[in-house]
């Protein structure tokens, strides 16, 4: 499908993105955002907005590599023909192996590891990352507030994309420092990038959203 497009994604999956171009024969440009914004999700659709201004792209298609992401896509006008997967953030997009259309492939319980290499991935560095990003939890003891992320995981799950070269040892080295961190058992399950090899190529079905100019993005269209 020819289009004048650009992606626009958060810098988790710019990796991920990127691999998906290469195969799929697409060089659309890449916006990126900073994956710390995360944790604001107000912030982060106000960030999202000013990129978009600022880069002035004349595109007649914004391929969307994020998910709803806490509700940075709800009640947002479409300003072009805007294309998102219909799942509600990064990691149920890495853990779709099919076409079904299933919002959140997540376990209650479970962390998950994507990353190419796990030292992008550490709880300390999640736990900085998000007292910096966010005036809510400045202030607050380091140690309460990490009990009180990582507590609620008993698992910490690497998910096998076939890009992460996951089974290496180093990986798995690093992979179980984090586990046991926040005293979680280390696993893995499937994954895959197909839920990006369809956005860039245009093999739009069920598990994406296409709203067209002038549309309103909402809750219920992912959801």
């Amino acid at each position: 499908m020819k289009m004048n497009a650009a992606i626009l994604t958060c810098s988790s999956l710019r990796t991920y993105v990127d691999i998906a171009q290469q195969k799929m024969n697409t060089d659309y440009p890449v916006i990126m955002i900073d994956r710390i914004h995360h944790v604001d999700p107000d912030r982060m659709k106000k960030i999202i907005q000013e990129e978009l201004e600022e880069n002035n792209l004349r595109i007649d298609t914004l391929l969307v590599a994020m998910g709803f992401c806490g509700g940075v896509w709800n009640q947002v006008r479409a300003v072009v023909r805007t294309v998102i997967p219909r799942v509600d953030d990064c990691v149920s997009m890495l853990l779709a192996t099919d076409s079904k259309y299933i919002p959140n492939r997540k376990q209650a319980g479970h962390l998950y590891l994507y990353e190419e290499d796990p030292k992008d991935f550490s709880a300390f560095s999640l736990l900085r990352d998000y007292v910096k990003a966010s005036d809510e939890f400045k202030g607050i003891d380091k140690e309460y507030l990490f009990h009180m992320w990582f507590d609620q995981y008993y698992f910490l799950d690497i998910i096998d994309t076939g890009y992460n070269n996951c089974y290496e040892e180093k990986y798995a080295e690093q992979a179980q420092e984090n586990a046991d961190m926040i005293h979680a058992a280390l696993d893995y399950v499937p994954g895959s990038n197909i839920i990006l090899e369809k956005l860039v190529s245009g093999n739009w079905d069920e598990q994406f959203l296409v709203a067209k100019e002038g549309d309103m993005i909402q809750h219920g269209d992912f959801f």
